[in-house]
């Protein structure tokens, strides 16, 4: 099982949009991880626990949700989501070698638009994802077993979002750019 260290985050670590590292395609996760690897993913898992418990501010870090591997420079597939969806549900998923095995035909956005953590620069307009998503993967935080998540709405959302940095893929390349918002199309469910 992987061992979690509780590490002070640090706005250092996530890496900008700028740098090449984000356009990379990840490899897959093999276990055990070796000791830098296993720092990074500790780094991803102290970052987004903070903004969990509302501790942002006190680190001075961008709030988010959740974060791939390659945005704090490693370049394994996994993905961390912490968060609590608008009925109080927790969402907290370790994730190595994530793969979407289904969608759904229904689509939505996020009113607001996509945020990253690794884009400091606003980019306007709404990314059209599937409303539910069913992702395979091996659980990290249950001893690296197979799991099968089926994600709908915000959820579904993330899942795709951070799915898409494992291919070297951000948010704002998804935007359509003759048609950047999507508020015309009554057919997407909005968030």
């Amino acid at each position: 099982m992987f061992k979690l260290q509780d590490l002070k985050p640090s706005s250092n670590w996530i890496l900008e949009d700028s740098n090449e590292f984000l356009s990379k395609k990840c490899k897959d996760v093999t276990f055990p991880l070796n000791s830098k690897d296993s720092l990074l993913v500790n780094r991803m898992v102290s970052y987004i626990d903070a903004c969990y418990e509302n501790r942002d501010s006190e680190f001075d870090i961008r709030a988010g949700i959740a974060v791939a591997a390659p945005q704090v420079g490693c370049d394994k597939k996994i993905i961390y989501i912490h968060f609590s969806d608008q009925y109080g549900k927790e969402h907290r998923h370790l994730l190595a070698n994530p793969e979407i095995v289904a969608t759904s035909v229904a689509c939505c956005y996020l009113k607001d638009g996509e945020g990253c953590l690794s884009v400091s620069k606003d980019h306007p307009g709404h990314v059209k994802r599937f409303n539910k998503v069913r992702v395979k993967a091996l659980d990290m935080l249950n001893d690296n077993k197979p799991v099968t998540i089926n994600a709908e709405g915000l959820f579904a959302i993330c899942l795709q979002h951070e799915i898409d940095h494992l291919s070297g893929i951000l948010y704002y390349q998804r935007i359509d750019k003759k048609h950047k918002y999507l508020d015309e199309d009554k057919s997407l469910i909005v968030y």
